[in-house]
């Protein structure tokens, strides 16, 4: 019975050492986390200098982070401007955009100053006429109002002056010839005075209309390079940031609205123009067949004169003729 015993037991201690050294060779080959040396180190150590250690080693990666994200936009967009008022965006545009908003704005002064010049300068042309024309009306000859008007610079001063000089020219053959062909020839003269006057006080009115159909697509010139500056700066950023793209597309708004403002009052300024000098041709209209009947009325009263004399010698020679047969 002993000897049966003995044999069991040391086949039991056999297999005991063949599982231990499995063990270990299984622990070899797959060595443990280094983990758990610090787990043990956290064990061991004070647990308040765990709790306060935790929190500084999450926050100061968060920092790094924050950190270098606000490096790379400052790097992605040096040029940002911080002020976006009109001013601030003006000074902050392409070189090519300031120019377009410089030269429409200065169109936009030359619209103003030209209408202030030309209102002063049409209220006193229609006054003048105006007043001459009264004159003329109530004349009865060319020589009634040849004194008040020939000191006199305006159109209707010229006309009167050049209806005398165009009189005296023809007095040789006033007396033998039609008068119609005098008629024609002052007509022509003050249809050239009055062409003249017209051209002179419409002069500037064309830049107006220049402004006015021009500065829209000016802005749109500026509008249309700001934006292709926008997208370029988009593409070497490489980020569809909006920050990046809305300064310049700003800038590109602002050109459309600056030439819109200087293209709206050019228009409607060179339309209220266009009636007033409209207004202005009508009255030297008036004063021009003024003249020309007071020019009419002057020949009528010459060949009255003449053929007054002719028509007192025929009643002479008819009583001469009574008187004999009696």
């Amino acid at each position: 019975m002993p000897n049966r015993v003995k044999p069991k037991w040391m086949m039991l201690a056999a297999v005991l050492l063949a599982l231990s050294n499995a063990g270990a060779l299984y622990a070899q080959e797959n060595p443990a986390p280094v983990a758990t040396e610090m787990q043990q180190s956290a064990e061991n150590a004070p647990a308040g200098e765990a709790m306060q250690g935790a929190p500084v080693d999450q926050a100061a990666p968060a920092r790094a982070v924050r950190q270098s994200e606000e490096t790379v936009a400052t790097a992605a967009n040096p040029v940002l401007p911080h002020d976006l008022s009109p001013l601030g965006m003006f000074l902050a545009a392409d070189v090519v955009v300031k120019g377009v908003m410089s030269a429409l704005a200065l169109a936009s002064v030359a619209t103003w100053a030209i209408l202030l010049v030309k209102m002063f300068e049409l209220a006193a042309a229609k006054r003048s006429v105006k007043r001459a024309v009264r004159l003329l009306t109530d004349a009865v000859v060319l020589r009634d109002v040849g004194e008040s008007l020939s000191g006199r610079s305006g159109p209707a001063g010229r006309m009167v002056a050049a209806a005398n000089d165009e009189l005296s020219k023809s007095e040789a053959v006033l007396d033998l010839v039609s008068t119609q062909g005098v008629k024609e020839r002052v007509a022509s003269q003050l249809s050239r005075i009055e062409a003249g006057a017209g051209k002179r006080v419409a002069g500037g009115t064309g830049i107006l209309a220049t402004i006015g159909s021009i500065s829209p697509f000016v802005g749109l010139f500026g509008t249309v390079w700001g934006i292709m500056n926008s997208f370029i700066g988009i593409s070497q950023a490489q980020t569809t940031n909006l920050a990046i793209v809305a300064p310049g597309i700003a800038e590109a708004l602002l050109a459309t609205a600056i030439g819109l403002v200087a293209a709206i009052p050019a228009v409607v300024i060179y339309n209220y123009f266009a009636r007033s000098i409209s207004g202005y041709r009508l009255v030297l209209a008036d004063a021009s067949a003024a003249v020309e009947r007071l020019v009419s009325r002057d020949l009528d009263f010459r060949q009255a004169r003449r053929l007054t004399p002719r028509k007192a010698e025929s009643h002479v020679h008819s009583d001469a003729g009574i008187a004999r047969i009696g």
